[in-house]
C-alpha cells in the first residue's frame, strides 16, 4: 500500500550541511554523516541530499561523499547536485543511492530524463522543479542554478513534460517558501498534483507537524519534505537534528486514515 512519506531534505555546501532562506544565506548546521546517523535512529522514511553548489560551480557529484552517506544510511537515499549524464546516474545508483535527482540538466536536455530512466529505471529518476514567483501578479516560473537563472517555463507544464519523458517522481521546491517556515504553497501543489499522476514530493515552508498534517490531509499519498523543520528547534532556531517519533507520525497521518 502506498502511503505518505515524511522526508528530511539536507543541503550540502563545501561538504557541510547548510540551511538557506529563499535559496540564499546558507547557515551551517552540521556534518552530513552525523545527521544521517541521527536520522537512522529515528527511522526516517526517506532522505533527500542535495549538493546545492555543484551545478553552479560546474562540478561533478562528490562520489566519495555519496558513497560514505549511502553506506551509513539505513533509509532510502535520493541524491542530487551536479548530475549531468547517464553515467553519473548509473554510478550514483551503484554506490547505494535509490534515487538520482536532476534539475538543470532536465531543463537543458529533456531527453536525458528518458535516457536515465532506461539506464537505471524510471523509479530512480527524480526531477526537482524549483519554482519562484516572478511577477506582482503571482505568476510562477521554473528557475535553476540556485534560482539565479530564469527559464520562462510554467511549472505545471514542465511537470507534465517530465512525466511524459519518463521521470519516476517530481520534487517541487518552492523558492519563495524556502526556509521561511510559513507553510507550503498549497495552491501550486494542487495545480501540479492535478496535472500529473507521478509520485509528488514537495519542499518549502513547513514550520510544524501541523503543516505536514495539513498537506497530507489535502493530498493523501504525497512526500512531505522539509529542511528547517528537521534541523532547527524553537523560536530561536537552535540547531537540533530532529524527526517525529512513531506516535507523532501517526498523529500527522490520522486525519488521512493512514497508519505506520
Amino acid at each position: 500500500m502506498l502511503r505518505p512519506r515524511i522526508i528530511p531534505c539536507l543541503l550540502v555546501r563545501d561538504k557541510g550541511l547548510v540551511k538557506t532562506v529563499k535559496f540564499k544565506h546558507g547557515k551551517y548546521v552540521g556534518d552530513p554523516l552525523n545527521a544521517v546517523k541521527i536520522f537512522n535512529e529515528k527511522e526516517v522514511d526517506e532522505l533527500i541530499l542535495l549538493d546545492i553548489d555543484a551545478t553552479v560551480e560546474n562540478r561533478e557529484p562528490d562520489f566519495e561523499m555519496i558513497r560514505n552517506i549511502a553506506i551509513e544510511s539505513r533509509m532510502p537515499l535520493c541524491y542530487g547536485g551536479g548530475v549531468k549524464t547517464v553515467e553519473h546516474a548509473k554510478r550514483i545508483i551503484s554506490l547505494g543511492a535509490e534515487k538520482v535527482a536532476i534539475s538543470s540538466v532536465a531543463l537543458e536536455n529533456p531527453h536525458i530524463i528518458t535516457e536515465m530512466a532506461q539506464a537505471v529505471g524510471t523509479q530512480s529518476v527524480i526531477v526537482v522543479i524549483d519554482v519562484k514567483t516572478k511577477s506582482i501578479f503571482g505568476k510562477k516560473e521554473v528557475v535553476s542554478h540556485n534560482a539565479k537563472k530564469s527559464t520562462g517555463l510554467n511549472p505545471v507544464e514542465f511537470a507534465r513534460q517530465c512525466e511524459a519523458g519518463g521521470a519516476g517522481e517530481i520534487v517541487m521546491n518552492s523558492v519563495d517558501h524556502d526556509g521561511v517556515m510559513n507553510g507550503y504553497d498549497l495552491t501550486l501543489i494542487k495545480e501540479i498534483r492535478e496535472a500529473v499522476t507521478l509520485p509528488l514530493t514537495v519542499i518549502g515552508g513547513a514550520s510544524s507537524l501541523d503543516d505536514l498534517s495539513d498537506l497530507i490531509s489535502k493530498f493523501g499519498v504525497i512526500g512531505a519534505a522539509a529542511g528547517s523543520l528537521f534541523v532547527f528547534k524553537g523560536k530561536y532556531k537552535a540547531v537540533l537534528i530532529n524527526y517525529p517519533n512513531r506516535v507523532e507520525k501517526q498523529t500527522v497521518l490520522n486525519r488521512s486514515g493512514f497508519t505506520y
